[in-house]
Parts: structure tokens; C-alpha cells; sequence
């Protein structure tokens, strides 16, 4: 069994129209959405035993503020991880190192959505109505794989047999 944590980068600034999309920052929202996210990435059973992030600012922005809840896990930027598709994100984690149990990925939409909903096609229970709904930003979605090599993610995403064990928005922690 794998874990695959996917973490959607919290709000971003429009505020500068001229600025690249991949150096936009966070903007105030999205820093209490992130932050407020921390400790619900400190409660992740198990633990990721790598952080995996976009190189985007936004991303990045959001690691620094769930990175005090996970201080021993090692970090990797990538750029491939800048991407709104599903084929670069799958083969990045398909490459992952078998001993490699659980992952943190920060990275965006719609690749994160598109890739969960494709893992869980068969999964009817709440949490995976809800994501299907709407994957917002800051929110994460927890997932079990049924797989012991991460080579065989596409094992899954063939036949969406896939967990997702819970999905958690900011929204949700407001409500308390």
C-alpha cells in the first residue's frame, strides 16, 4: 500500500497583472489558509517520507508554512511539477523509489483534481463526492493506493481503485 497526499497551493496574488504566472505569490488568504493547513499535514498517517513541490512561488509559499508541521522530511523541488496536466505529475510519481511509502505532492490545478478523481473513479464515500465537487485551494486530499511499486500507478489510474481516506478544505477547518 502507497500514500498519496496531494496538497493544492493555497490562494495566489493577482494583485501585479504583469507578473509571470510562475512568480506569483501568496496572497493573505491563501498565507491563513496554509497556515491554517499545517496541522492538518502534522496529523498525516503515515507521514510522507518526501515533500515533493512545484518550483512555482505560490507552491513554494505554501510549503514554507505546512514545512515546521513535517521538520525531518526532505524536500524536492521540481519543475516538472509545474504543470496543470496529469501525465507529467504521474510520471514523476511513478519514478518515486520503492522504499518511498507515502508522498507529499504541492503542486496545482486542475493536475491535482484530475489526478485524484482519476485514482478514485470507483470511490462513492463523502469525502470523494466533495472533492468532485470542488478541489479549492489549500485543500488536500489524502488517497490509499492499492499498489507496493509505485510503477504501477497507472494500475490505478486504469481501473480508479484508489482510496481517498479524506479530503480537507480550509473551509472545513473554519467551521470548526
Amino acid at each position: 500500500m502507497k500514500h498519496l497526499y496531494l496538497l493544492r497551493h493555497a490562494k495566489s496574488s493577482w494583485d501585479n497583472p504583469n507578473l509571470p504566472d510562475h512568480d506569483r505569490p501568496l496572497d493573505r488568504r491563501g498565507e491563513q489558509a496554509g497556515a491554517a493547513m499545517a496541522a492538518i499535514v502534522a496529523a498525516l498517517t503515515p507521514g510522507p517520507d518526501v515533500i515533493v513541490c512545484s518550483t512555482a512561488v505560490r507552491a513554494q509559499g505554501t510549503l514554507d508554512l505546512v514545512r515546521p508541521s513535517l521538520p525531518d522530511v526532505p524536500v524536492r523541488l521540481d519543475p516538472i511539477l509545474y504543470t496543470f496536466d496529469v501525465p507529467p505529475l504521474r510520471l514523476h510519481l511513478e519514478g518515486l523509489n520503492e522504499d518511498i511509502s507515502s508522498v507529499l505532492v504541492i503542486g496545482h490545478n486542475p493536475a491535482l483534481e484530475l489526478l485524484a478523481r482519476s485514482l478514485a473513479a470507483a470511490d462513492r464515500h463523502p469525502p470523494m463526492e466533495r472533492l468532485r465537487r470542488k478541489f479549492p485551494t489549500a485543500a488536500l486530499a489524502e488517497l490509499d493506493l492499492p499498489i507496493a511499486a509505485w510503477a504501477a500507478l497507472g494500475d490505478v489510474l486504469d481501473n480508479g481503485g484508489a482510496r481517498l481516506r479524506r479530503f480537507t478544505r480550509p473551509a472545513d477547518l473554519a467551521r470548526g
